[in-house]
């Protein structure tokens, strides 16, 4: 009988308990082999279905799973194309537009866990494809919330066009049924050839409003003239170091 017993134990698990499963006088002892099926009954129901080779890669293989669901999960990575670009802070995003020159810049203002924003997502990064002369920014709403708050971004897909020394020329929001208003705008607001002067970029309201709550370092020329104005006033001999 201690045959039949010993033909079931786990490796490495039982080896201690072979020797006590008998009584001084030669007898098996029933509370001892009670408690031995019990303790490997607990290690089969434990380890059931796991293989030798991976007995011990349980953890690494959960952690493994895990990453790949993430990974599979960031649907506004994929399929991006060249002139696609992901903003990562306020200060990139003011220095982005401002380096844009009389190109069309299209801000797409996007959230993970929007639906609508998802779904649209291919269709933009065709079309972004397809006019490889436009600057096509990818702003994460979750991760900017308060630059995207403090620009006045509220729906989700929500879309800004701006064009060289124009500025902002306009805004709004679309889904996939209604694709066709983005179309129209890219065709409306295409660069003409004609650059004025350099980029405009933000609004100074929406400049000094980012400023406000530490998401860029600006200082507002109107500020800066005023400072001059009483400068002048405390000491009005500096004006004749003043260009002419």
């Amino acid at each position: 009988m201690a045959s039949s017993l010993n033909s079931i134990l786990l490796p490495g698990y039982l080896t201690p308990f072979k020797e006590n499963l008998f009584n001084p006088n030669g007898s098996l002892s029933s509370s001892l082999i009670s408690t031995d099926l019990i303790q490997r009954s607990q290690l089969v129901s434990d380890h059931k279905g796991l293989t030798s080779s991976s007995w011990n890669a349980k953890t690494p293989v959960l952690a493994h799973a895990s990453v790949c669901v993430s990974k599979s999960m960031r649907w506004w990575e994929k399929t991006l194309k060249p002139n696609m670009i992901e903003i990562n802070s306020g200060q990139e995003f003011v220095d982005t537009l401002s380096n844009a020159g009389d190109r069309l810049v299209i801000v797409d203002f996007y959230s993970p866990s929007c639906g609508g924003c998802k779904a649209l997502h291919p269709k933009i990064c065709q079309l972004a494809e397809s006019n490889p002369e436009a600057v096509f920014l990818q702003v994460n709403y979750e991760e900017l919330k308060p630059m995207c708050q403090s620009l006045h971004v509220h729906v989700l897909p929500f879309f800004r066009f701006y064009r060289g020394h124009e500025g902002k020329v306009c805004s709004f929001s679309c889904t996939v049924a209604t694709i066709k208003k983005f179309k129209d705008a890219l065709l409306k607001y295409k660069p003409d050839g004609c650059n004025l002067g350099p980029a405009k970029g933000l609004e100074e309201s929406e400049l000094l409003a980012l400023a406000s709550i530490g998401q860029i370092s600006y200082n507002s020329p109107l500020k800066s003239t005023e400072d001059d104005l009483v400068i002048k006033k405390m000491n009005p001999s500096s004006k004749n170091l003043l260009p002419a």
